[in-house]
Parts: structure tokens; C-alpha cells; sequence
């Protein structure tokens, strides 16, 4: 941790800021997030079908959003975004606290959810902007604040809801208050690099289509959605796993907590060694690819598993119930640990350093639209997998995600589309 403290601290000040900024918007975020739904069918009273309503409500608001935001962001400046995504989930946090009435919880939802799509692409092409020609290894360390938060948020998050839901939802308020203060003061004005050479002068619907005419940015955005699927299954297939044959119990719980821990704690402890050792021996194109491929081995364990006969009970249940989904979880990390450093650094050269906050936005769209319709297809197999008696069919289908997606990359690679001839703008050229 000191190793990492100290590389953080050979950055530009606001990359610094930043780093810390996305602990604690994780932090914040993952305290209240994972026991909404829990509140909402509880304490609220909603019916099944308006906590689903609500909690959509946030992750369309956010997807579909993620464009507009990167836009602006572009446009005005990456600090305006950031503090107006930072004072609405003020806003969307407090109210999810303090009223019960749908309207209310719905507009709550959607607030929450546009915060994320005005502060997530500023943020990333902030970093890439001020981090330069070390954006690779920017990413890593962003990465280990980014899962820190993930790890840190339910543990304060289980502690405070068990006081009071409201108390969760006034506490994560009142953080993102005081980040936003901080922010205001400390945080130093930032446009990107291309910001003078006319981008105000042209259109939005001008450079969306530029954007789009962008053939090898959006070949790699899809390519890259089989990533954010796989990677989500840590908090969808696996946890479903754990408990179909642990139960819902002491156990299955302490066993899904497993997970999240392998997770987190494996990339905080070696993200920065990972990309290190991959951007030493490997180009951007090839640690791409191992990393997908990586990913699309985690499903492996839980594949032999399922021709692993079933015990009734006892301490072989309970190590065919936690420890193939544990080993997933940590092949699923290292291969993150892998591929998203390039990841962002691969957008931010697709774009030519043009525009690069639009270019995240689109890009996170692609995948959001990507993960919603990856996990309907996955649910849809855990379902079909359980009413024909055929375990193994997701964890198939899962691994075949992954050869694809890292087939698809390779080839992009192979092919030089995933580093196109543009020579981008020197950072001592940059207008800051």
C-alpha cells in the first residue's frame, strides 16, 4: 500500500484529487445502493414490480445519459460536470432518505443516476488529460481507489442501515457534500487538450457523427462489451451460485461476501504489479486480449464443478458452494487487472485525443445498453439451466463471451485498428 501511495503521489495534484474523489464517490455510492431495494420492499412497502421501476429508472438514467455528459464535459469543461454530478447526487441521495412517495423516489432514482453520466466521463478524461504519457499507469492506481471504495461502501453501508436506512442515505449525502466542496476549492479548471481548435465552433450533432464515422472506436466498443458482462457476473451469476447450492443463510451470505472480497482485495493488492509487468512485455492489443481471454476462463472452474456430483450436506457442500465461484472471482479480477488500463488508454488514442469525454460517454453507453441485454441473456440461461437440469449451460455460454470478445480484440489488433495512425496533441501543448 505505501508502493501505491507513492506512485499516486508522482502525479499532477488534480490526478491525486481525482483518485481519491472516485474512492469516495464509491464509497458513498456502495453504502446506500446494495440495501435500496431491501428499504424500498420493506420499511417503503413498494411492490416488486416499483422497486424494479426504480431501481431502472437510476441505470437507464445513467446509460442513456453517459453521452449528453461527455458532451458537455467537452464542452464546458470537465470541473462543471464533475461538481454538477457531485450536487445531484446530493440532491437524489437526500430525497431517496427522507421521502416514501413514488414521484418523488422515481425523480430521486433518475438524479442518481444522470450524476454518474455528468461526472464518470469528465472524470476519466480529466485524468487522461493530466496523467499524459502515463495514462496507463494513471488507470492502474485508478482502478485500486475505484475497487477500495467498492470493498469499503457496504461494510460502512451494513453498519449504518442497521440504525436506520435514513441515516445511510444522510450520511452518503453529507460525503458527497463535503467532496464537493472540496472540489470546488482545490479541483483546477480543465479542458481538454483539443479545447481552441474550434471543437465550440462545430456542431454537436457535427461531432456525434464525426464520432460515429469513427469506425475502429466503435468496433472496439463493441468488442469490449463482453468485458463489462463478465465482469458484472461477480455481482449477478456467482452470488446466484453461491446460494442455490449454500442456501440462503449464514453460510451463502459469508460465502458471497467471499466473493466481493477476493474481488476487491486481490485488484488493491496488485493492480499497479499487473499492469507493470503487462505494459513491460505486452502491447496494448495483446494485454487486451489476454485479459478478455483470462476473463473468459473464470467460468471454467464453476464448469468443471457442474460434473462434480452434489453432496447432501456437510463440508463438501459447502466447498463446492464457495470455493469454484471464489476461484472465478479472482480469475474474473486479474483479468480486469489486465485489460482496463489499456482499456482506457486504447479510447483515449482511438479519439486522437479529440473530444475524448464524448468518446468515454458513447462508449459507456455501447456498454451499458451491452451489460443490461448480457444479463437478460444470462438470467435467461440461469433460469433455462435450472428447469432442464443443465448446470453447465451458463458457465458455456459465459466462457464462450469470453473467447469471442478476446477473438474479436485480437483481430482489431492484428489488423492496426486499435492504434490508428492520429497523432495526438503533446501535453506541454495542451491548453490547460
Amino acid at each position: 500500500m505505501k508502493s501505491t501511495i507513492a506512485q499516486v503521489r508522482t502525479y499532477e495534484r488534480s490526478v491525486q484529487l481525482l483518485m481519491v474523489n472516485q474512492f469516495t464517490i464509491n464509497l458513498g455510492f456502495y453504502m446506500l445502493m446494495p440495501y435500496l431495494a431491501a428499504y424500498l420492499a420493506g420499511p417503503v412497502g413498494l411492490a416488486g414490480w416499483l422497486v424494479g421501476l426504480i431501481l431502472g429508472v437510476r441505470n437507464f438514467s445513467q446509460q442513456g445519459m453517459f453521452l449528453l455528459g461527455g458532451t458537455l464535459a467537452d464542452r464546458l469543461g470537465y470541473k462543471p460536470m464533475i461538481i454538477a454530478g457531485l450536487v445531484l447526487r446530493i440532491l437524489g441521495f437526500a430525497t431517496l432518505g427522507l421521502v416514501e412517495s413514488v414521484p418523488a423516489l422515481l425523480a430521486a432514482s433518475a438524479a442518481t443516476g444522470l450524476a454518474g453520466a455528468l461526472f464518470n466521463p469528465a472524470v476519466r478524461a480529466y485524468v487522461a488529460a493530466d496523467a499524459g504519457e502515463r495514462r496507463v499507469e494513471a488507470f492502474a492506481l485508478f482502478n485500486v481507489f475505484y475497487q477500495a471504495g467498492i470493498l469499503l461502501g457496504p461494510l460502512v453501508g451494513m453498519l449504518l442501515t442497521g440504525v436506520s436506512f435514513r441515516v445511510t442515505c444522510l450520511v452518503a449525502a453529507g460525503i458527497f457534500a463535503l467532496l464537493s466542496i472540496v472540489q470546488i476549492r482545490a479541483l483546477p479548471a480543465r479542458r481538454g487538450d483539443d479545447a481552441g481548435r474550434g471543437q465550440d465552433q462545430e456542431g454537436v450533432l457535427s461531432q456525434w457523427r464525426g464520432i460515429v464515422s469513427n469506425r475502429p472506436f466503435l468496433l472496439f466498443s463493441v468488442a469490449m462489451i463482453g468485458f463489462y458482462v463478465m465482469q458484472f457476473q461477480v455481482y449477478l451469476a456467482l452470488p446466484l451460485e453461491v446460494r442455490r447450492l449454500g442456501g440462503d443463510g449464514t453460510f451463502g451470505t459469508a460465502a458471497v461476501a467471499v466473493l466481493f472480497a477476493v474481488s476487491g482485495l486481490s485488484t488493491i493488492l496488485f493492480q499497479t504489479k499487473v499492469t507493470a509487468w503487462c505494459k513491460a512485455r505486452m502491447e496494448p492489443g495483446r494485454a487486451l486480449t489476454w485479459g478478455l481471454l483470462t476473463m473468459g476462463l473464470g467460468f471454467v472452474p464453476l464448469l468443471v464443478a457442474t460434473a462434480v456430483p452434489v453432496p447432501d450436506g456437510g463440508v463438501g457442500l459447502w466447498l463446492l458452494a464457495a470455493v469454484p465461484p471464489a476461484l472465478s472471482a479472482l480469475l474474473l479480477a486479474i483479468g480486469t487487472m489486465i485489460a482496463y488500463p489499456f482499456e482506457m488508454d486504447t479510447i483515449v488514442r482511438l479519439s486522437g485525443n479529440r473530444l475524448v469525454a464524448t468518446h468515454y460517454g458513447l462508449y459507456n453507453t455501447i456498454c451499458g445498453i451491452g451489460i443490461t441485454l448480457g444479463n437478460l441473456l444470462t438470467g435467461a440461461a440461469l433460469d433455462a439451466a435450472r428447469a432442464a437440469g443443465m448446470s453447465a449451460l451458463p458457465w458455456v455460454a459465459l466462457f464462450a463471451v469470453g473467447l469471442a470478445c478476446a477473438a474479436a480484440l485480437y483481430g482489431l489488433h492484428r489488423t492496426g485498428r486499435l492504434a490508428p495512425p492520429v497523432r495526438e496533441v503533446k501535453p506541454e501543448t495542451a491548453n490547460a
